[in-house]
């Protein structure tokens, strides 16, 4: 007898809207100049790496990390400078602690759906996370100048009473700052939580993590991948201890490896030096955005983060001429239309920024 062939799942198996996505693409960056994924360019230092790697050779791989690093975030916490009385609580990346969040709040009784909002163009994980968890995601336009349209905030959310709103400070991709006043206002009128994402902090150095102690509506999010520690995939959610406490409940047991735990309490003996690194980053944003400006058919905006969005006239030529130069840039002109002509590109080491500048300068 011969034997069945094997069954195939049925299509609907899996979600509609699932089927319906795009998985988020990650480029080949091989032989190519990464100026894409607003990373840190510079590597540890030798001494510091080789001590780095004689920490984590100690590490007991064959264990869970701590189901709650209490020394560790101790330690986070001060070099942050969290507020007395506040928690904080770490991710996978500050990814997973913003899906934490809107599942926390996905109340599946809400009329119309648990709303998400925030200001866009902005960092796409909030609508897809939002979208994946059962929430209807509200997206209010930015200006034309990609400042924050405040009375259209209110407005929204007057109208639809969301649960969470995430603003990115600076934003991502346009880089700049929201004045402070504009998001007071929306502290002072939202009716749930209020996320500011500061994953540009050590480019900005502008925080909102004092306003902790005041703002009880108030999540500070934070993440060590921008500051040079991507591959950690480490962020940290501070807040009242009563927010920490329910998003805590969500968070998977063992959610940050030993590695990655064992590698960020070693750097934070050493945060001077990923500081510094930043400074340089800072100092090469403004050569950078100076010699932008010089160049004929480019328009960057001002940034405080480490990248800088421009506007440009061919922005597909341009993006395809610069991989054919060994250069890749993030081509962002066809995800809203306010970013329409639009590059972003990494702050990379002065010798990558030069290489950028010449092969744009080039192409212009």
């Amino acid at each position: 007898m011969s034997a069945a062939p094997p069954r195939k799942p049925r299509p609907d198996v899996i979600r509609d809207d699932v089927r319906a996505m795009r998985a988020y693409a990650v480029p080949d960056s091989t032989g190519l100049i990464k100026l894409d994924a607003m990373e840190n360019p510079f590597p540890l230092p030798a001494e510091l790496a080789r001590e780095l790697g004689e920490r984590l050779s100690r590490v007991a791989l064959n264990r869970y990390p701590p189901a709650d690093p209490a020394r560790f975030k101790r330690r986070l916490a001060e070099a942050a400078g969290l507020a007395p009385g506040k928690a904080l609580m770490l991710g996978n990346g500050s990814d997973e602690l913003i899906h934490l969040m809107i599942q926390a709040c996905a109340r599946q009784d809400a009329p119309g759906g648990t709303v998400v909002l925030a200001p866009t163009p902005t960092f796409v994980m909030y609508e897809v996370f939002a979208r994946l968890d059962g929430c209807r995601f509200v997206g209010v336009p930015l200006t034309a100048d990609f400042g924050l349209d405040g009375a259209a905030m209110r407005q929204a959310i007057a109208q639809h009473r969301p649960a969470l709103v995430f603003i990115a400070y600076p934003n991502n991709p346009t880089g700049n700052c929201f004045a402070r006043a504009e998001l007071e206002a929306i502290l002072d009128q939202a009716p749930g939580l209020v996320v500011i994402d500061e994953a540009y902090l050590p480019f900005a150095q502008d925080t909102w993590m004092p306003q902790l102690a005041e703002r009880p509506s108030l999540v500070v999010l934070r993440t060590l991948s921008k500051l040079g520690l991507a591959g950690l995939r480490l962020g940290y959610a501070c807040a009242d201890p009563a927010w920490i406490g329910e998003f805590d409940k969500l968070r998977p047991p063992y959610n940050v490896g030993v590695l990655p735990l064992a590698a960020a309490d070693f750097l934070l003996d050493h945060f001077q030096v990923l500081q510094q690194q930043a400074a340089v980053i800072r100092a090469e944003r403004a050569r950078l955005l100076s010699a932008l400006r010089a160049l004929t058919g480019v328009a960057p905006f001002d940034s405080a983060a480490n990248f800088i969005l421009f506007r440009v006239g061919e922005p597909d030529r341009l993006f395809a001429g610069l991989c054919g130069r060994g250069i890749l840039v993030k081509n962002v002109s066809g995800s809203h239309p306010l970013l329409a002509g639009c590059l972003r590109v990494t702050v990379g080491t002065p010798q990558e920024n030069d290489a950028f500048l010449q092969a744009l300068g080039a192409l212009s």
